[in-house]
């Protein structure tokens, strides 16, 4: 799935000039002003290191949200970043353990993860592909790297789903690194890659979600700018993996160094630009749902009855049954 930088810019400009002059109906006479659609851009509201962490069998990784300075970022329950060239850091693996209520979407840039459910269900997650993950009522899954040596790299996101969600049937959605929509951004090869979402009208492979989710990476070979449309009402962050690079407005931009988050403003535009060096980044937005969270580990619902349900359920074998 792939766009052309020029169709992608093209829409961006689109987008913006849509925003910025409104639209003059057919009836509308020619002495009446356009209608003014006001436009805001985000900034960034707080930025936040990652912290060291240990996960699964003694995976080694950098926890962003889900840590004591950012439990959790509605509807984001969890950012963990994985990066290492030394399998003693990562060849335990994630062996098998329960989910409920929630999403998870790992995004593999290097490697390759082997992952397996109580249902029989086996996939691969190659380097440049992710999987999505609905666990919703229930579902007991390893994820296992499926090499020895080299680099493994990416990221695990935790995404709420709403109370009338939690307990639908378990899905998957494995994307091959091809099925990512991707888009060329400028002569230096900065380019962008879509999982979810549709930024500037680049349509990422992701059916439809509740959260009505955006994600994407970005990976910018020099300084030249970028805007990119995000829903406006939507929780959005940018974790910076690599580089330096600065959001916001022109007149006042905030820089990132790599391995911290930023937390955006509301508004529809986010402007992206590296400062003085090779750079990426991961992109997500998503509507908050606004309902409690309760959460206890892999169990994430709305209240302690329904907590203390999903702990029986597991105990009792029926976690993933229904």
């Amino acid at each position: 799935m792939r766009t052309t930088r020029r169709q992608f810019l093209l829409d961006s400009m689109l987008a913006t000039v849509a925003l910025a002059a409104g639209c003059r109906s057919g009836t509308e006479s020619a002495s009446q002003a356009p209608a003014y659609i006001p436009t805001s851009d985000r900034t960034v509201l707080q930025t936040l290191a990652g912290v060291p962490a240990t996960d699964g069998a003694g995976v080694r990784l950098t926890r962003v949200i889900g840590q004591s300075a950012l439990r959790n970022l509605d509807p984001f329950l969890m950012l963990d970043r994985f990066h290492s060239d030394d399998p003693n850091a990562y060849i335990a693996g994630f062996p098998s353990h329960p989910h409920r209520g929630f999403e998870t979407v790992t995004v593999m840039l290097d490697g390759h993860m082997r992952h397996r459910d109580s249902r029989g269900n086996s996939g691969l997650i190659r380097g440049g592909g992710s999987q999505w993950m609905t666990a919703g009522r229930g579902i007991i899954h390893s994820e296992m790297p499926e090499q020895v040596q080299g680099l493994m790299s990416g990221f695990q996101l935790w995404l709420n789903l709403p109370a009338k969600e939690k307990m639908c049937p378990a899905a998957y959605q494995d994307l091959g690194p091809e099925q990512l929509a991707e888009s060329t951004l400028s002569s230096a090869g900065s380019r962008v890659r879509v999982i979810a979402g549709r930024p500037n009208g680049l349509a990422g492979p992701v059916r439809e979600r509740p959260t009505q989710p955006v994600l994407f990476s970005l990976t910018l070979e020099d300084d030249q700018p970028f805007e990119l449309e995000l829903p406006e009402g939507h929780t959005s962050f940018a974790f910076v993996y690599g580089g330096e690079v600065s959001f916001g407005p022109e007149a006042k931009p905030k820089p990132v160094r790599a391995g911290h988050l930023a937390i955006f403003s509301p508004g529809k535009r986010l402007r992206v630009r590296a400062t003085n060096q090779r750079s990426a980044v991961l992109v997500a937005a998503a509507k908050p749902l606004r309902e409690p969270i309760i959460q206890r580990g892999p169990f994430v619902m709305n209240t302690e009855a329904e907590i203390h349900q999903a702990i029986q359920d597991y105990r009792s074998g029926v976690l993933d049954k229904g």
